[in-house]
């Protein structure tokens, strides 16, 4: 379905933005260049009649993108973390796409939870509340459970969400291709695998059973880090459209001043907002993807709470290596090493210059060490590490789109609660350090010649066949059988019972 029929789709939201007025906001508040708005204009003002009206109650802006639906809505809460990029009027505006969208009725939602789990709601559930809370794509109820009486939360997918979100994604795809086609330059950042990487996220968070075994297993995961708490799932009354976890209370993270009358330590928690997530990514290789204010609350305990686990991200142990070492090698203020991070981990092409590249990323880091997030335009940031991808060809590298995008919203998050004092770089640094210490060191040496022993061991009956075969394939073909043959199979026998002895040894230290 990924047709020119979804030009109607770009053509109606540019004439979204026109109707509700949002587009002259856009202009207003974004530095965008010439052509683009150009562009926008000649998709929008022609066809402004064909545009949707949107809910009047709302700004402009956040009126034009919940009425074009839900993967603008993801769009736009992104964007409502980025007050340095987007200006703090438009952020906060946007803000109200994080839990505050029109919710669907408490009948609809009764009628869906008993389609799920084959019984009606009022045998499971007492109390069912109106909806308290409402998303893009899912909205939360607050209820008791008949079994113990224990306060949770039921989380119900919006009917028909699959199919209005396919809608979005098949748009999405036809302006990648469109994009591909008409700037050759853009297809190095891939446009097409980005979309591909985020419509395979959202297919899982359609699954509620998907988000339900994320949160089990961050909780277990997350279970001796200290001032956090995950809640926890409660698997008997969840199923693919419904999920229950209990009941959380706290001071949502968007309210700064709620947080600030309660005596908060401001300064201390965008700190540990940013350690958190990198401890996450690095330790563990599973982080929460969508850390925005809406999904984070802080208790009564002083502990965050997070939820809504149904975008998660994953990294592999060799990339977490790689990206601890950048990250350290901007700490350090050495430049070289993290431009050799990016040859050996093949971002950059092999044929660029090692130094240019370290020297542009000087370019970078300068700037913004020694300053508080209040001082750093993340805007010209970006712009220029923009710059330096396209200067040194440099692809995107579809696996890291999700912990790049969560990096940036992490760091909004921060900014918003502490903006004056809070050193990225400053908070960034002991989660690094102790990562590479555990990981880089002469243990972690140890630690994967002993993987790697363990994973040979498992060859090790079939290595003699193995060599054998290589070295038949190798030898020209004797007049007659040789001699040596027996002895042949008993050294491939002994390289295989060692290397199976070795196997077996590192099994018994781990």
């Amino acid at each position: 379905m990924r047709g020119p029929h979804n030009i109607w789709r770009l053509i109606r939201t540019g004439a979204t933005f026109e109707r509700t007025g949002a587009m002259d906001e856009v202009m207003d508040k974004l530095d965008l260049p010439p052509m683009v708005k150009l562009t926008a204009r000649i998709l929008g003002w022609p066809f402004k009649f064909l545009g949707l009206k949107g809910d009047p109650q709302y700004p402009p802006i956040v009126r034009a993108i919940t009425a074009l639906g839900p993967a603008y809505i993801k769009f736009g809460q992104i964007l409502s973390t980025r007050a340095d990029v987007v200006g703090p009027e438009l952020a906060a505006q946007l803000r109200v796409l994080q839990e505050s969208l029109p919710p669907f009725d408490l009948d609809i939602a009764l009628a869906e939870i008993e389609a799920d789990l084959g019984l009606p709601a009022d045998d499971i559930f007492d109390d069912i509340s109106e909806p308290v809370a409402a998303a893009s794509i899912a909205q939360v109820h607050s209820a008791r459970l008949k079994s113990n009486g224990k306060k949770v939360a039921i989380k119900v997918l919006r009917p028909g969400i699959e199919k209005a979100f396919r809608k979005d994604i098949d748009a999405f795809y036809f302006a990648a291709g469109m994009i591909e086609m008409l700037s050759p330059r853009s297809r190095r950042l891939r446009p097409k695998e980005v979309i591909e990487h985020f419509d395979s996220i959202v297919r899982g968070e359609l699954d509620l059973r998907m988000e339900a075994s994320a949160a089990s297993e961050f909780e277990a995961n997350t279970a001796d880090d200290p001032l956090l708490n995950i809640p926890h799932v409660h698997w008997d009354v969840s199923g693919r459209k419904v999920m229950t976890l209990d009941w959380v209370e706290g001071i949502p993270l968007a309210d700064v001043d709620a947080l600030r009358a309660a005596g908060t330590d401001m300064p201390e928690l965008a700190t540990r907002i940013l350690s958190m997530f990198l401890r996450h990514a690095l330790r563990d290789g599973f982080f929460h993807g969508d850390m925005h204010q809406g999904n984070l609350k802080l208790n009564a305990n002083g502990e965050l709470v997070a939820f809504d686990f149904g975008i998660m991200g994953r990294i592999d142990e060799y990339t977490r290596r790689a990206y601890a070492e950048i990250l350290m090698g901007f700490i350090r203020k050495d430049y070289r090493r993290v431009a050799e991070v990016h040859f050996e981990a093949g971002y950059v092409p092999a044929d660029q210059d090692v130094d240019a590249f370290a020297q542009a990323l000087r370019a970078v880091g300068e700037p913004i060490f020694g300053h508080s997030a209040e001082d750093i335009s993340m805007a010209r940031l970006l712009s220029h590490l923009f710059d330096v991808t396209e200067r040194f060809g440099m692809e995107t590298r579809t696996e890291l789109i999700l912990l790049q995008r969560t990096m940036v919203v992490v760091e909004g998050v921060a900014r918003s609660i502490d903006p004056t004092t809070l050193d990225i770089w400053d908070a960034a640094r002991p989660e690094v350090e102790n990562y590479i210490k555990e990981n880089l060191g002469p243990r972690a040496f140890a630690r994967d010649l002993m993987k790697t022993a363990q994973v040979l061991s498992r060859f090790g009956p079939k290595l003699p066949q193995m060599i054998e075969g290589m070295l038949a394939d190798q030898a020209p073909m004797p007049a007659e059988p040789p001699k040596r043959n027996l002895r042949q199979k008993a050294l491939c026998a002994g390289i295989g019972g060692a290397i199976s002895l070795a196997g077996a040894y590192a099994l018994g230290l781990f």
